[in-house]
């Protein structure tokens, strides 16, 4: 296995599979919770409670079989899962007026970190017992990238249900929420459509910081320059989504609850850069994953020309789709449009994905990515048409909601598929593609003639 391109460092000064364990704890406990707390869902707490445990006891034995730590491993991945929650923890410990914490916060914040390190060594020293198989610390860096994709992809529900629920105003202010500190906004008054739009802003934020982490990871781990700057274009990214965002809510920087201009217009680019940003981040997914820096065994025939311009034009049409769609869906026009360039959209991903399964036996990449592109085509169209008819027939419906909400979040990651194919596509397209290709010596390389 290849690791050439990441900086030798030990395991336990890394610190690399602690940090990709606890945000992958923490994402699971987050869609969880999400899911819990819908108000169509409102779980028991305690059933909540057992599978956040849950949760926590499973990444202390992924801790104990795959790492060297130990119970001290889980325990820790236990506790930086615990200190992150705390961005959804403050909920529970407002006060009863704006930006005060009550009293009991002084035990409960001790008290929950101990118990989710607890959580997390026990589950470890169970890990630990069994048959363990040890990972690299440079291979941790492409599974916290990982982790930030789903993350990114979870948050792209989650934003697109508030969209299909029309509640994106449902809190009038930003950065607080009707002037409480967005992470001490009480659980009590998370009701409706002030639940969908606040919990946007803290998956927001969860994916904000698992972003910044992973760019300084990658920063002091990796020695190729453009996967250093790539990281950082995600991170500048996320800051502008959120800005965004917050400027869709309020039209200027204000802290002010009233007399504020709401801006329809930053929804649409909103929406659209949460394409972007996600491709970026799965993007920077297969760039440090282990499959990236290993030997690579070239497709047969090797892809030409015809299949680099079908994949760098698909993923073109895609973004200028999924413009079109944020269009329609913040601004209730340009369905004629959308559907039209749909068809050449599912013209050209057929084509991708048909030439990639079919042309390429001997790459299981190519052919795996060329179905999900086929497939995924297909299963959007029939998403699309569905939403189409509910939208006119049952507007409002929990069926029109849902089914618009998959076909955004279907669509995008459709664009994902197609950005990771055209990525590997010329990937094999360049000489000497072993040892992570010509790319990895800066991102420079001719592909070679079709």
């Amino acid at each position: 296995m290849g690791v050439e391109h990441i900086r030798a460092l030990p395991e336990r000064r890394s610190m690399a599979d602690v940090v990709a364990l606890a945000f992958a704890v923490t994402i699971a406990m987050w869609a969880v919770g999400y899911v819990g707390r819908l108000p169509t869902v409102l779980a028991p707490g305690a059933l909540l409670a057992a599978m956040f445990a849950t949760c926590l006891v499973i990444g202390g034995i992924v801790a104990g079989r795959v790492t060297a730590r130990g119970f001290r491993g889980g325990a820790a991945v236990g506790l930086l899962s615990g200190l992150v929650n705390l961005l959804v923890l403050g909920s529970l410990l407002g006060g009863s007026s704006p930006n005060r914490v009550a009293p009991s916060a002084m035990a409960w914040i001790p008290g929950f970190l101990l118990a989710s390190a607890l959580l997390g060594g026990a589950g470890a020293a169970l890990g630990s017992r069994g048959r363990t198989r040890r990972i690299e610390p440079a291979v941790w860096v492409g599974i916290l990238a990982r982790v930030a994709v789903a993350g990114t992809f979870l948050l792209l529900g989650v934003g697109g249900l508030v969209t299909s629920k029309g509640v994106g105003l449902a809190v009038v202010d930003w950065p607080n929420s009707y002037g409480y500190n967005m992470f001490l906004f009480p659980l009590s008054r998370m009701t409706g459509g002030v639940y969908y739009e606040h919990a946007h802003r803290l998956f927001g934020a969860l994916v904000g910081l698992t972003t910044l982490v992973l760019a300084v990871l990658v920063h002091g781990l990796e020695e190729r320059a453009w996967v250093r700057r790539l990281g950082w274009t995600a991170v500048a990214l996320v800051v502008l989504q959120g800005i965004l965002g917050g400027l869709r809510v309020t039209g200027r920087f204000t802290l002010e609850t009233s007399r504020l201009e709401p801006e329809i217009g930053l929804a649409v680019v909103h929406g659209v850069l949460a394409q972007v940003f996600l491709s970026t981040m799965v993007a920077l997914a297969v760039f440090t994953s282990r499959g990236w820096r290993a030997d690579v065994r070239g497709a047969s025939p090797t892809p030409g020309w015809i299949d680099r311009v079908l994949c760098t034009g698909l993923v073109a049409l895609l973004v200028a789709q999924v413009t079109l769609g944020a269009i329609q869906r913040h601004l209730d026009t340009g369905l004629t449009f959308h559907i039209a360039l749909a068809v050449v959209v599912a013209l050209v991903a057929l084509a991708c994905g048909a030439r990639a399964w079919a042309l390429h036996r001997s790459s299981p990449r190519l052919r795996w990515l060329g179905h999900a592109v086929a497939d995924g085509t297909i299963v959007q169209i029939l998403l699309g048409l569905a939403s189409w008819a509910a939208t006119r027939s049952l507007g409002g419906s929990r069926f029109e909601v849902g089914v618009a909400t998959l076909h955004q979040w279907f669509g995008a990651a459709l664009l994902a598929c197609a950005v990771v194919l055209a990525i590997w596509t010329y990937r094999y397209s360049l000489p000497g593609a072993g040892r992570g290709g010509s790319l990895d010596a800066g991102g420079r390389g001719k592909p070679t003639p079709s």
